[in-house]
């Protein structure tokens, strides 16, 4: 189902821009792909801009209906998206992690990064716009993002950008069918165990300020679970904490 319908645009300001006004306008097929070869003013978390050279990466947006999934348990798309991207990236590359709550790293390194903006209406969740940037080609960063790579930097190999996105949209398709099949505890338990630094001490810092913690879980909403050196977990919604890298 995704990627079964593709948009196809040399430039966009954002491909969820486009995505959000092509859904106020039409009824658009389940899993259509709006994709950019380069983006104006890409669009990352908290409004972070994304980086790319035109035409070496992949830019999309997916345009999803996971209306039997409750506004509570939406951080499984989260879940299901970062999922579809690792189980792409592991046929190249190893060590590749989800850095809480979706950026994809490998080894210490962010080679995709992810914004999904859902809509929510009566309390029931009637779409979904998940962007995706994905470094596959660009060789050089000149932005400010403090690790930027890519596959082809890991790698030394170049890659069809259309295959690629032909395969992402294959594995991203098969954790979605996880999901509308019920299969919450399969997706759940494969996202914790590809949480970059889990059950590794390392440094945090939070509004109390810097400390050593271990990852331990995340929690049905998407809470992040850290151990203390007091042994005490707490919990931490997005931006309530920072890795120190």
């Amino acid at each position: 189902m995704i990627g079964s319908n593709i948009l196809s645009f040399e430039n966009l300001t954002s491909t969820n821009t486009y995505a959000s006004g092509l859904l106020k306008s039409e009824v658009v097929q389940e899993g259509t792909i709006i994709r950019a070869s380069f983006q104006s003013a890409g669009r990352g978390q908290t409004g972070n801009g994304w980086e790319s050279e035109a035409g070496k990466n992949l830019l999309i947006s997916i345009i999803l209906y996971p209306t039997a999934i409750s506004p509570a348990d939406q951080f499984l798309i989260s879940r299901v998206i970062s999922l579809g991207i690792t189980d792409f990236l592991g046929k190249e590359l190893q060590e590749c992690k989800i850095k809480w709550p979706n950026d994809i790293y490998v080894r210490n390194d962010k080679i995709a990064g992810i914004l999904i903006e859902n809509s929510v209406m009566d309390n029931k969740l009637v779409s979904s716009i998940v962007g995706i940037g994905l470094n596959i080609n660009q060789r050089k960063f000149t932005g400010n993002a403090p690790n930027p790579v890519s596959m082809t930097i890991l790698t030394g190999k170049e890659y069809d950008t259309d295959n690629c996105l032909t395969e992402l949209s294959m594995a991203i398709d098969k954790r979605y069918d996880l999901l509308m099949k019920g299969k919450n505890e399969i997706i759940c338990s494969d996202y914790i165990s590809k949480l970059y630094r889990k059950n590794e001490w390392f440094g945090f810092r939070d509004k109390d300020g810097i400390f050593k913690g271990k990852i331990v879980s995340v929690t049905e909403e998407g809470l992040l679970l850290i151990e203390h050196p007091d042994r005490k977990i707490r919990e931490y919604a997005f931006k309530e904490v920072d890795f120190i890298l």
